[in-house]
């Protein structure tokens, strides 16, 4: 099943787990991609990208987990990116066969650039591949999504054509794609425009807009496309993506909530027409933005349209008045519409199991059983430090404690630290490896954390060059959790981690490990993948068969 054309709503198509893992450093392993999927599905987007299968092993079994978990009836689209090439659709659709309602992304590039010096490829050619790759991938699923990559910098008749041989072959939905955040509101008014105008029976598909965000204009784009009949937006949470990110799915929405008024006759309704314009359940929002930050490792900047830190805040005399006064005077959306909350119960080291779990459900968390032990008793220990622990303290505490761990890592045991003025700092650890081995050892260093990542590099001996290191306070207080955020590289790969205590030595330490942790699995599927594609090219020469390109 495909979603026939909605001219009376938006639909909202996530890119999160697909563009957005592309963020440097935002390595997600297969329960993380899972966890992310489950609470998309709860936010109430329409479409989840769930990868790019034919990529890698990790990414086909996410895609496939996904569709199993996440893809049910009555549950979101779930989709896979492919190359038009055979092998990618075949990944894909493979991948896809769990879903109830499986969706096979097709993409190729179409401006004179990229055929020039990507894809060396004529014009003509270009538009015999789109048009087979579309039909082939129509023969696995009936929903078949087409992107006409660089579409903003290719030659407008050439693009045209392309997309009616696109629609042609049976794609249900044509992507224009800002590539490189190259457009600007007026030029995506006029793209879409035009090829409502010139692109035969592009009145009986969706079309879409994916816009980068190079200039920082991928929000404005998206609506100026809205305006002139977009109907699909590809956007990730908190706008993480590729180089400057994407169109962000909470300020699109948001967008369209706070100013339906104004988007409201683009849809054929009345001005005060209050029938939503997506389906998403804004309440989740923040929920959202927390968990794909702390699984990615990448921070909202605190200024962030939204879902930043200071986005309610007000620290001027003038602004704190009219706000007191009227809240509408200077906030233009009440921060519960997000899911924030303005109550915030302090609990303590007295609190109990009931209230503690009581808190969370008011916070949204639902735990099991288990997570909820663990994650009890992380609040025990937080609360023996602090004197009194937030809702910002415990979703720090439930994000640590419960957040899909890298199979088969290395833990860390204890930490200890030596350090003054007049002291060498000086670090024991003691690390638990993927075989259950536990290995001590020791060493110094410039400072408290620089001794522990030495100690750590040396039990673990996995190759990295440490390239971010930040702190930041979750709640205010000389005795506030700290969370780090650490950054690895590796092979030009970026690989992140992050952790909270009271001790930020200790906090340090954890971040280190997990981000090591992704290093480490990231390692292991290579190997997984180089193997087995020695094994297929082998059996593939042996058995004398051609291979598909």
């Amino acid at each position: 099943m495909s979603i026939q054309p909605q001219p009376d709503r938006v639909i909202i198509f996530d890119t999160t787990l697909r563009d957005g893992e592309q963020s440097p450093g935002a390595t997600l392993n297969v329960e993380e991609k899972l966890a992310i999927a489950h609470q998309l599905a709860l936010l109430g987007v329409d479409v989840i990208e769930a990868g790019f299968a034919v990529s890698s092993s990790g990414d086909f079994a996410a895609v496939r987990t996904i569709a199993q978990q996440v893809g049910v009836p009555g549950g979101p689209i779930i989709c896979s990116l492919a190359r038009a090439i055979r092998k990618d659709i075949q990944a894909a659709a493979e991948a896809l066969k769990p879903a109830a309602h499986p969706r096979i992304h097709v993409f190729i590039s179409t401006s004179d650039i990229h055929l020039k010096h990507q894809l060396r490829k004529s014009r003509s050619e270009v538009l015999a591949i789109a048009e087979e790759m579309v039909a082939y991938a129509k023969s696995f699923v009936e929903d078949v999504e087409f992107s006409p990559m660089d579409a903003t910098r290719s030659d407008r008749e050439f693009l045209y054509q392309v997309l009616e041989r696109a629609i042609a072959a049976g794609a249900t939905t044509l992507n224009i794609p800002d590539t490189v955040g190259y457009s600007t509101p007026k030029d995506m008014g006029a793209l879409i425009q035009g090829i409502r105008e010139n692109v035969p029976n592009s009145d009986r598909v969706i079309l879409s807009v994916h816009a980068q965000n190079d200039l920082g204009l991928a929000t404005a784009n998206a609506l100026a496309a809205i305006e002139n009949g977009v109907r699909q937006v590809e956007c990730t949470i908190n706008g993480i993506g590729e180089r400057a990110g994407n169109t962000a799915l909470e300020e699109i929405v948001m967008a369209l909530q706070v100013r339906q008024p104004y988007f409201n006759p683009y849809f054929g309704r009345s001005v005060e027409s209050d029938a939503p314009l997506t389906r998403i359940n804004t309440q989740e929002i923040y929920k959202t933005s927390r968990l794909v930050s702390q699984s990615t490792g990448i921070l909202v900047q605190p200024n962030k349209a939204i879902v930043g830190a200071n986005a309610f805040a007000h620290e001027s005399g003038i602004h704190q008045d009219g706000v007191l006064k009227h809240r509408e005077t200077y906030e233009i959306m009440d921060a519960a519409a997000i899911g924030l909350s303005e109550n915030q119960i302090v609990l303590g080291k007295h609190s109990g199991r009931n209230a503690f779990r009581t808190r969370l459900q008011e916070l949204g968390f639902n735990l099991s059983e288990d997570e909820l032990n663990k994650a009890f008793h992380r609040f025990k220990e937080v609360a023996d430090k602090k004197k009194e622990v937030s809702d910002w303290d415990l979703e720090a505490i439930v994000r640590d404690e419960t957040l899909p761990q890298v199979e088969q890592g290395f833990q860390l045991e204890h930490v200890q630290v030596i350090c003054g003025d007049c002291a060498c700092p000086t670090a024991t650890v003691t690390v638990m490896n993927p075989s259950g081995e536990i290995r001590t050892d020791a060493a110094v260093g410039t400072g408290p954390v620089d001794a522990v990542y030495q100690a750590i590099n040396r039990l673990v001996q996995i190759p990295n060059q440490l390239i971010e290191f930040s702190v930041q306070s979750v709640t205010q207080g000389i005795d506030a959790l700290g969370t780090v955020t650490i950054r690895l590289k590796h092979q030009e790969r970026i690989f992140s981690g992050q952790a909270s205590d009271t001790d930020i030595v200790v906090a340090s330490a954890y971040a280190y490990v997990n981000a090591l942790n992704r290093l480490y699995r990231y390692r292991q599927t290579q190997r997984e993948d180089f193997n087995a594609s020695h094994i297929s090219q082998q059996y593939t020469e042996s058995a004398n068969l051609p291979v598909n390109n």
